[in-house]
């Protein structure tokens, strides 16, 4: 593996500026206007890219209300069965090659996370530079060798996974002709603890494996993202939302633009205070 990945020619890696992906999961409540919104809010806020996710509810699940298909207690969407969530935060597929092309006309990367084979073929269509893979979906294997085998740079979360399982995860990448990829320190909880964080995973995962290392980060507010980047951290990746008074299933742990923006501020002043040993 490379110690560093380039998407679109843009180089993520130690040494260069860290990569900030803007996150519009279902901040776009069903509305393609609002969707453009964060897409413009998020060049505004200077991330470096946009990322959509590419899936539908019932290629997820099924519409049931049987224990194992409900959303569990203590979440924000306690009541909620998976198909229900899954229906009000998906992103419509004829939209996605419409963000890009603005996205793109804006500067931004903009690329997606897929969820099965379907996903991987309509992002492959609308050439995406990249492909992101959600922690969730780390031990499917079969979804990881389709998109290894599409040979885009690909960025996996590792939330909720053992050491052992991110280290069959990138075999199995390996082996089907990835070689470019980064890894996301992920804490899946909706929002995240500052002290569930554990960032000293971060160092330990880029000793561990060579290979860019960064934060997807559910927390509130943007403390734990600059103290990632001081960490080691070369891409963050955080929820954006025009306002969190629109409410929707990640709104609650949303940023909105003007937070968006100090927290890559605070991220770019960090980076300038690194230095070197005197």
């Amino acid at each position: 593996m490379n110690s560093e990945i380039k998407i679109s020619g843009r180089a993520i890696g130690v040494g260069h500026p860290c990569y900030i992906i803007a996150e519009l999961s279902a901040n776009h409540g069903q509305s393609y206007k609002r969707a453009l919104e964060v897409v413009r809010a998020a060049k505004d806020a200077g991330a470096d890219a946009i990322k959509l996710q590419t899936y539908t509810a019932d290629t997820l699940t099924i519409d049931c209300r049987r224990p194992e298909f409900m959303v569990g207690k203590g979440t924000l969407w306690e009541g909620q069965n998976l198909h229900e969530l899954y229906t009000e935060a998906y992103t419509p597929w004829e939209w996605q090659p419409k963000l890009k092309k603005e996205a793109e006309s804006l500067g931004l990367h903009c690329f997606s996370t897929p969820f099965d084979e379907t996903a991987v073929n309509f992002l492959e269509g609308m050439n995406v530079p990249a492909h992101k893979i959600a922690s969730f979906e780390l031990i499917d294997t079969e979804l990881l060798k389709q998109v290894a085998a599409t040979g885009k740079p690909i960025i996996l979360s590792t939330g909720m996974a053992s050491f052992e399982e991110i280290e069959e995860a990138i075999r199995a990448l390996r082996a089907y002709g990835c070689t470019q990829l980064a890894l996301l320190k992920c804490t899946s909880a909706y929002p995240s603890l500052p002290e569930e964080m554990n960032l000293r995973t971060v160092p330990h995962l880029a000793e561990s494996f060579a290979v860019p290392v960064g934060l997807s980060d559910h927390t509130l507010g943007v403390a734990v993202p600059v103290a990632a980047v001081a960490l080691g951290a070369c891409i963050i990746e955080k929820h954006l939302t025009v306002r969190r008074s629109d409410g929707g299933p990640d709104g609650a742990f949303s940023l909105e633009p003007d937070e968006f923006r100090t927290m890559v501020d605070a991220v770019r002043t960090a980076e300038k205070s690194f230095g070197k040993v005197s």
